[in-house]
């Protein structure tokens, strides 16, 4: 699925299906851009889940052109949008220059409609300079980067970064240079993959820096 919706449970559903079982109240859209990623979590449902076909979020016919997404976006009931967020199997800023136009897409068409990235804050590394200038100009209301933990050495055992140690650093960077230009930055650890001194040592990380920790429901199934 390109673009899709979340049921109760995490369960992965179409917009079609999702406007069968909730045909009243805004939800969030989802955009699924690439199968890529700079990391292979130990936690990441791309390692861990088996996914019915009609659920699956894995491109199998490859990454989709900004057109063919922008024709599912078109389709969306945008009464009941009340959020876009681009997220799905891969990490979005593999593709930059589409992930920009997109959200520049949702922004002109949708105005009033939030827009929110859930990424791993790498993309730093990826391109081999300072990416979060290309978010200027109120295209992105909320950029949720995944902290996962409290330093360098559990960082990489759990997120297993192509990037190696230094991947910690440039995501807390990232986090730091995205506040110029997003309204809204969030650092988000996992429950039930970190305990409870782990979570305070990333509270106080975030507390540091004004950024507020988001602490996301583990999916095991």
């Amino acid at each position: 699925m390109i673009v899709y919706a979340v049921d109760t449970g995490g369960e992965y559903i179409s917009l079609p299906e999702s406007l069968r079982r909730h045909p009243e109240g805004r939800r969030s859209i989802y955009v699924n851009l690439t199968n890529r990623c700079t990391c292979a979590c130990t936690f990441c449902l791309r390692e861990m889940k088996e996914m019915a076909e009609s659920s699956s979020l894995w491109l199998k016919d490859g990454e989709p052109p900004v057109e063919t997404v922008e024709e599912e976006l078109a389709a969306v009931p945008w009464e009941l949008a009340g959020e876009v967020v681009f997220c799905g199997f891969g990490e979005p800023t593999m593709r930059l220059p589409e992930l920009i136009t997109l959200l520049k897409w949702v922004k002109e068409n949708h105005p009033s409609v939030r827009t929110r990235l859930n990424t791993n804050g790498l993309g730093d590394l990826e391109y081999g300079r300072d990416i979060s200038g290309d978010f200027a100009g109120g295209i992105l209301d909320v950029c949720s980067i995944s902290l996962n933990a409290s330093n360098r050495e559990r960082y990489l055992a759990l997120t297993r970064s192509k990037f190696g140690l230094k991947s910690y650093d440039a995501m807390l960077n990232f986090a730091q240079n995205m506040k110029k230009y997003v309204p809204e930055v969030v650092l988000t650890v996992v429950d039930h993959v970190e305990g409870e001194e782990e979570i305070r040592l990333c509270q106080k990380i975030c507390d540091e820096r004004g950024i507020r920790l988001r602490v996301r429901p583990y999916e095991d199934k």
